[in-house]
């Protein structure tokens, strides 16, 4: 269910109990002692497919520092209190890439079970010399019909971008993703 085991406001562990709530009865983890309930949200994260518009209209893929292997995906960031997803965005492109962002329209918004998120995927046009921040390892910039999607997270979000340019996605093998 979630990696949170205790309860934040009397320390006592928490168990899965099933209560009544709006939408019926459900099971979450809640505290024993004072009843607090921990509700395992998803949590929202940005995407952007980022087309380079002094750059002949390719497409930035990004490596992230973290991710092991040579997987290339978009570039992604948490959205943060206070903001718009819109301004989180361009945040994320600038404080990972420095570029600038000239125009951006929703792409959608999909479900990331496997990491209990939801994605807000954005596409972007982009400009500027690009300066990797240390989160980022490296890019690609690839023209809309080298990309190769992949199925889950932020891989629906760029089959979505080419689609709407009339290029029917090609599939990335995970198996291979050098």
């Amino acid at each position: 269910m979630s990696a949170f085991r205790f309860c934040p406001q009397c320390r006592a562990e928490l168990a899965p109990r099933a209560a009544t709530e709006d939408g019926g009865e459900r099971v979450r983890l809640r505290c024993p002692n004072c009843d607090f309930t921990h509700w395992n949200n998803p949590t929202p994260v940005l995407a952007a497919v980022i087309e380079c518009t002094d750059r002949e209209g390719r497409v930035l893929l990004a490596r992230n520092s973290a991710w092991p292997g040579r997987f290339f995906g978009l570039v992604t960031g948490f959205l943060e209190a206070g903001e718009s997803p819109e301004e989180g965005i361009r945040r994320e492109i600038a404080e990972e890439t420095q570029l600038q962002v000239d125009a951006l329209s929703l792409l959608g918004v999909w479900d990331f079970k496997r990491l209990n998120q939801i994605i807000i995927a954005y596409a972007a046009q982009a400009h500027g010399e690009i300066q990797l921040s240390p989160e980022l390892a490296e890019v690609k910039l690839l023209l809309p019909t080298e990309v190769k999607c992949w199925p889950q997270g932020t891989g629906q979000a760029m089959a979505t971008w080419l689609r709407q340019r009339g290029i029917e996605p090609q599939w990335l093998d995970l198996a291979s993703t050098d």
